[in-house]
């Protein structure tokens, strides 16, 4: 509705920051934040946890994330301009880019588990999670960095495991990934140092970083000019009493 939103601010009047505070400008404009009686300028109080942590539009609201609840913020037109409802509480999320939406589902990782927002709030089926969990530094969570890969349905979570932690001798940076396809309800993880990603858009193809280097992702079939090693493992298969066949 042409407004600018502000999270984690300070009050009308005050230089305080409040980390629960979000405040919102008069229609149309991005310096008019003072709110009367004739301005669609105010705000609103996050009333679950201790600081935001993250704003997400989709095609319905704002989903907002504090440190142990999600929120809906909508626009719901004169007087209040904004209403805000919880959605969940007693959640987590790992950090400020752990969450990423597609379309009208929110996807998140949190310290112990991943969730799925899609009308409803709920734990997300992982079959990787003890992979994922086991080896997940909390020290480095707030580098945990959630995109998405439109071409081939999938959400990425990179992040920084225990061995490659700050406490482990390691750079504290992004070693690891998992993988939630979200077209075959599948998982999968693997070891790649990324930081941040953005899908294909503006340019054809998915951008990824680490350190001082951009690298172009599904481009090509070599890793830069040299062929990638590639390989499937999977856990053990039954194959019954001679009644069932695997054919790979």
């Amino acid at each position: 509705d042409r407004h600018v939103l502000a999270f984690g601010t300070n009050a009308q009047g005050s230089a305080v920051q409040d980390d629960l505070l979000i405040r919102f400008s008069d229609q149309e404009s991005a310096i008019d934040w003072t709110a009367t009686a004739t301005n669609t300028a105010g705000d609103l109080r996050l009333g679950i946890g201790s600081t935001f942590v993250k704003a997400i539009q989709t095609k319905r609201e704002i989903l907002v994330w504090t440190d142990a609840a999600l929120h809906s913020m909508r626009f719901i037109g004169p007087p209040f301009t904004f209403g805000l409802q919880p959605l969940a509480s007693n959640i987590t999320i790992a950090g400020s880019n752990a969450a990423i939406a597609v379309e009208d589902v929110a996807l998140w990782m949190g310290l112990e588990s991943f969730y799925i927002y899609s009308g409803q709030t709920q734990q997300l089926p992982c079959t990787v999670i003890e992979r994922v969990f086991g080896d997940f530094s909390l020290a480095e969570r707030e580098k945990t960095f959630a995109g998405v890969n439109s071409k081939f349905g999938e959400v990425f979570w990179f992040y920084c495991s225990l061995t490659n932690s700050v406490a482990s001798g390691g750079d504290g940076e992004n070693d690891r990934y998992v993988v939630y396809n979200y077209n075959d309800k599948v998982w999968y993880y693997g070891n790649l140092e990324r930081t941040v990603w953005i899908d294909r858009g503006v340019r054809p193809y998915p951008i990824a970083a680490k350190d001082s280097f951009l690298y172009n992702h599904e481009l090509g079939l070599d890793d830069d000019g040299s062929a990638l090693s590639s390989f499937i493992q999977s856990s053990q298969v039954g194959l019954g009493e001679g009644d069932q066949f695997v054919s790979v």
